[in-house]
């Protein structure tokens, strides 16, 4: 029976220390997965196994850090799903859409896991006194050489604290993610309320917000009570009409019992 490997279980094997050491080629080349770079049509990426071996296909243009954490999505294939055949569109990878789809979202999570292991994360957050709110995130994203997104997604899903990650575009709520800590009831609303701070960026053509500003959780969620619970919010602009929304939790009473 084979055993799956964990992410951190692959970069102590390589004695990581640091972000910069994280070499996804030569990980995939000791899993007996060889990378080639060449065009595809109608996917991100792909990989085909055969036996004990694989061949990791990725388009050779466009975002580096999207390039990257597509390779690690398809390692994490590798790990998970030897013995299919998988060819993975744009929405599968590095965003909270895959939600769903469960060979994708646990590809996603092994990714995130091998870009931004548990033993970094902690090392680093000191550095930053700790503190949670974009611009932590958007400093770690450059530490361990990831997009915005997929950084925050991997924040928020090991409770760094516990909050929410929410994606709109001018159409309505694209994708959203909570850290475990909270109540899974909790669904924030389908369109951004007029009051509540993220529409202004979206909407309003106003600027990323620069720190966590305190906001009414009835501005989110559309609950009877939602009016008496405070939370904290923050969000930045990562297109032209798409938005990333920080919901930092300060309430127990939208926490998990």
């Amino acid at each position: 029976m084979r055993i799956i490997r964990e992410p951190e279980e692959l970069l102590r094997e390589f004695g990581v220390s640091r972000p910069d050491q994280i070499d996804l080629e030569a990980i995939a080349w000791t899993q007996n997965a060889r990378v080639q770079y060449r065009h595809l049509h109608g996917c991100e990426a792909r990989i085909i196994g055969a036996g004990n071996r694989a061949k990791i296909s990725l388009k050779p243009d466009g975002n580096p850090r999207r390039r990257r954490f597509s390779l690690a999505h398809e390692i994490g294939h590798w790990q998970c799903h030897r013995g299919q055949t998988l060819m993975c569109q744009s929405d599968d990878i590095e965003t909270g859409s895959t939600i769903g789809k469960l060979p994708e979202r646990a590809a996603d999570r092994f990714a995130a896991q091998l870009l931004m292991p548990e033993f970094l994360i902690r090392e680093s957050l000191r550095g930053y006194n700790n503190r949670f709110d974009m611009g932590t995130i958007r400093a770690m994203a450059e530490d361990f050489d990831m997009s915005l997104t997929a950084a925050a997604i991997r924040l928020v899903e090991r409770n760094t604290q516990p909050s929410f990650l929410i994606c709109h575009t001018s159409k309505g709520r694209k994708w959203f993610t909570r850290s475990p800590k909270v109540d899974q009831r909790w669904f924030p609303m389908e369109h951004l309320d007029r009051d509540s701070l993220a529409f202004d960026v979206l909407f309003g053509g106003g600027p990323d917000d620069r720190m966590l500003r305190a906001s009414g959780a009835d501005a989110w969620f559309d609950k009877p009570w939602a009016d008496e619970i405070p939370i904290k919010e923050q969000s930045v602009r990562i297109y032209d009409d798409e938005i990333l929304t920080l919901l930092v939790v300060q309430d127990e009473r939208m926490l998990a019992s």
